[in-house]
């Protein structure tokens, strides 16, 4: 099968500083890491993205979604679990590992991806990359990684960890297992955070939501008749590629709101 990652240009991580900015690639395979895509300017504001459960960050959706994000001054940094990697290069499907041991590779990305520009890097993603960027917002985490810096305080450390989220399409339960909600750990995230939801997402419908109780930092905006994909039915008249770039104005205007320095 064909080298979805042969145009990633290999690198060492402490050579991607100066490869940024060189500007002369924009895909990258970082050693020890994994795959790296990094799309747009950072004129708002950059973004850790992360892809959700069965498919990596070359899918359609995500192509889309990255591009929109660009497009509205977002600089985002694009990132294929090692499991997906392995899928894409194999061409077999395999499950996700243990969400701890995905969570500590996101984290990872963070540190190496954080201190490379002045603009805060939120955290986000699609579905379970969504998911795992809000474990990573929590104080439960912050507080393990801020542990030897001797940080005593759980919500500025989750605030230094993570400025913001934006998740498309949260997976607030397994489908048709409404009681199985992933919320435990939200009452912990101190920092804005975005959900951009499709109406009848079966991870969570927008009348099931409707009756959760959620953090007052939490805002939802819900794309008009989508799915977990944010795609409509044709009935609805709406076009799918409109929902995302709708989604992106929304994203991109809620990270304008939270922090982008001004004169930006």
């Amino acid at each position: 099968m064909p080298n979805v990652y042969a145009d990633y240009v290999p690198i060492q991580p402490g050579q991607l500083p100066a490869a940024l900015a060189r500007g002369e690639a924009s895909c990258f395979m970082v050693e020890g890491f994994g795959a790296l895509s990094v799309t747009g300017k950072a004129h708002i504001g950059r973004l850790l993205w992360a892809h959700g459960a069965g498919a990596g960050h070359q899918s359609v959706f995500m192509q889309h979604m990255i591009s929109a994000l660009a497009a509205q001054g977002i600089q985002v940094f694009a990132i294929d679990f090692p499991y997906m990697q392995q899928m894409m290069e194999q061409g077999k499907r395999r499950p996700p590992p243990p969400v701890a041991k995905t969570l500590e590779h996101f984290a990872a990305w963070h540190g190496l991806l954080e201190p490379l520009a002045d603009l805060p890097l939120w955290a986000g993603g699609k579905s379970m990359g969504g998911r795992i960027a809000t474990m990573f917002a929590s104080t439960a985490f912050a507080s393990t990684a801020f542990a030897s810096s001797g940080s005593t305080s759980t919500e500025s450390a989750s605030q230094q960890v993570c400025p913001g989220v934006i998740v498309a399409g949260y997976p607030f339960h397994p489908p048709k297992v409404p009681d199985k909600l992933r919320l435990s750990h939200w009452p912990d995230i101190h920092c804005p955070l975005l959900v951009l939801q499709g109406e009848r997402d079966p991870f969570g419908t927008r009348e099931e939501v409707s009756g959760y109780l959620l953090t007052a930092q939490t805002r939802l905006e819900w794309l008009t008749d989508g799915d977990h994909d944010f795609k409509p039915r044709r009935a609805s008249g709406l076009k799918h590629e409109f929902l995302i770039d709708e989604a992106a104005t929304l994203a991109a205007s809620f990270v304008r709101a939270h922090g982008t320095p001004s004169g930006m």
